[in-house]
């Protein structure tokens, strides 16, 4: 016994390679990366040259060395090392926070708004999406359909004596075996 259905194509290695990287999600995953890395490099900027001296305004320029003793007495050595007591550092925290909230505005208001403007433009010129039928009308039409069909055969809208397909009450064909009837 034989199988004479066909075997399916097998792809080699590189062109499955190939199609991997080539669907949407995996390119645009690349660019964000490559765009995020360089764009890191903006922010890094924008906080060491803006928003560190803005805090070294009010206490020393780098926000790392922001601390505090959580159980003192804390003894700090000539290097920065706490040699006695608990600290908590807390300035390398709202240095990433500051960071991280930076690089979230910048990439909203310049990336993601204006794509999201773009997108309404592009869904405004397309038109209204057309909403599908349900049941209940496609079922609608084709009652109206087939009582047409009949009506265009007989010259009438429905025969006379409830048999046909439509009877006089308007109910589509005639009820078999102890249906309920719409009669009164």
């Amino acid at each position: 016994m034989s199988n004479d259905a066909p075997a399916p194509e097998k792809k080699g290695v590189l062109a499955g390679f190939k199609e991997f990287l080539m669907r949407g999600n995996v390119v645009e995953l690349a660019v964000a990366v490559v765009v995020g890395a360089a764009f890191s490099k903006i922010v890094d900027a924008i906080v060491n040259g803006f928003i560190n001296p803005l805090v070294g305004a009010i206490g020393t320029k780098d926000l790392d060395k922001y601390r505090s003793c959580l159980k003192g007495p804390c003894e700090i050595s000539p290097t920065g090392e706490v040699t006695k007591g608990i600290t908590i550092h807390w300035g390398p925290v709202l240095s990433a926070t500051l960071t991280f909230l930076i690089t979230a505005a910048v990439v909203y208001f310049l990336m993601i708004l204006p794509m999201n403007k773009f997108k309404e433009r592009q869904q405004a010129k397309a038109g209204p999406a057309e909403v599908p039928k349900t049941e209940v009308e496609l079922l609608t039409e084709i009652r109206d359909v087939l009582l047409a069909q009949h009506a265009g055969q007989d010259g009438s809208p429905g025969s006379q004596d409830g048999s046909g397909p439509a009877g006089p009450d308007g109910s589509v064909g005639p009820q078999r075996g102890g249906g309920v009837s719409t009669h009164k």
